[in-house]
């Protein structure tokens, strides 16, 4: 019998109201292949969705798990990811796609270290900064049980924030 092949899939996103959105995501223990294609969905269901990030949490799995891409097709897995340094703050608009159309400035981090393990189990070490310092943070919170607006210090208008750019 030869391997079966399993197309991805395109999760569904909980929303801000969803109670796995405020608990603590449990570790993942074992790397098998359903947590490579739980995180194989996860990705395309950030593209689909036009994201940056994505933790499990989001998609209704209580599990330490992330996704995010920066750019550039740059996509990372990250498995019981956690941030072991921070450094600097910066403060900048975010959304989230459990919480669509609300946004706000939250102050971040402005560059992390994060220890987490590949889909092969490997522990990895990322530093990160800019954008990317901030994605991981936004996520890694959604596995804690925080969400950005926790962290806002302000809502915006996203509609108001173009209008003051092109004055």
């Amino acid at each position: 019998m030869g391997w079966e092949v399993f197309p991805l899939a395109i999760r569904r996103i909980v929303n801000g109201n969803h109670a796995i959105l405020r608990s603590h995501a449990r570790p993942v223990q074992k790397i098998n292949d359903a947590i490579i294609t739980l995180l194989d969905d996860m990705a395309e269901t950030m593209y689909e969705n036009k994201g940056v990030g994505l933790a499990a949490p989001q998609i209704g799995i209580a599990k330490r798990l992330i996704v995010v891409d920066p750019g550039e097709d740059r996509l990372i897995k990250l498995i019981n990811p956690r941030c072991l340094e921070w450094e600097g703050e910066t403060v900048d608009v975010e959304g989230c796609l459990s919480i669509p159309g609300i946004y706000g400035e939250v102050p971040r981090a402005s560059r992390v270290l994060v220890e987490a393990l590949d889909t092969r189990g490997k522990q990895l070490r990322l530093e990160a900064e800019g954008f990317l310092a901030r994605i991981l943070q936004h996520e890694i919170d959604h596995l804690d049980g925080i969400l950005f607006l926790d962290r806002a210090i302000r809502l915006v208008d996203p509609e108001e924030e173009k209008k003051e750019e092109g004055s």
